[in-house]
């Protein structure tokens, strides 16, 4: 338990002293604000004319101006654009040893490459998870700011544990990303992986198969626009548990086994 924590320590260390938490923060802090921006066209659509194709895109998009639409399209935002932003965090943890060439001082130390791999896995889990916290908190903030109607304590609720539901099960189908970072030694194969893998959930629903195609289910989850019919059925969520307990696996095969020589 010591070997882990001191390894979980040194990770977040890392973290703390790069600026990857503040630009990815900063990125995630676009949906709270292209949403209440949304908001504040729909309210008056009359005095946002000037912007022209914007307030259409946004009548289109969000429909009407209330705390339902507001906390839908910040569910979208991460069920389909969490995808990307939280691989690229996913891959800085795993892949920056490779990039840095610091690998090999990393397994020299006297701690298991298990232990190395799970202090990994946890920071990434705590980190993505805060992020969501923390966008749904100023989510708050900006929809309040706006004075939006259509509040109530119960709404709030159920739209809490609905984005973190579909913040967990992103997460979820991280452990690939950090399985292709640690085989491709670096950042560009799991970041290709992460655009792929968005366009691929798009074809998948576009086609009728989201429901079976793991990296489309989050954005499924979040479909705020009434044309998801019938919620998830369990399968969706056994996909996604698959895809997980397989990513995990290859991660700690692949540290255990490659050689790190390079």
């Amino acid at each position: 338990m010591n070997n882990f924590l001191s390894a979980l320590w040194a990770e977040t260390l890392k973290a703390r002293r790069s600026k990857v938490p503040l630009f990815t923060t900063l990125g995630f802090l676009i949906l709270p604000l292209v949403s209440g921006l949304f908001m504040i066209i729909l309210k008056d659509p009359e005095r946002a004319k000037d912007l022209g194709i914007i307030s259409v895109k946004a009548q289109l998009v969000g429909g009407v101006a209330d705390w339902p639409s507001f906390f839908g399209m910040l569910k979208m935002g991460i069920g389909i654009v969490g995808l990307i932003l939280f691989a690229i965090i996913t891959a800085w943890v795993f892949g920056r040893e490779f990039s840095d060439h610091t690998v090999k001082e990393l397994l020299a130390l006297p701690t298991t490459r298990r232990t190395i791999v799970s202090a990994k896995f946890v920071l990434v889990f705590l980190w993505l998870m805060g992020l969501a916290l923390f966008i749904f908190v100023i989510a708050l903030g900006i929809g309040a700011a706006i004075d939006i109607p259509g509040w109530s304590p119960s709404l709030a609720w159920l739209s809490f544990w609905s984005l973190l539901l579909i913040a967990f099960l992103t997460v979820m189908l991280m452990p690939v990303v950090a399985w292709i970072a640690s085989g491709g030694r670096g950042y560009l194969p799991p970041l290709g992986w992460a655009f792929l893998s968005m366009v691929l959930a798009q074809i998948a629903t576009v086609m009728g198969w989201g429901e079976w195609f793991p990296w489309a289910i989050p954005g499924l989850l979040s479909d705020f626009s009434g044309t998801q019919s019938e919620p998830l059925g369990i399968q969706s969520y056994l996909m996604v548990l698959m895809v997980f307990l397989i990513g995990v696996a290859a991660t700690f095969v692949w540290w255990q086994k490659a050689d790190q020589t390079r």
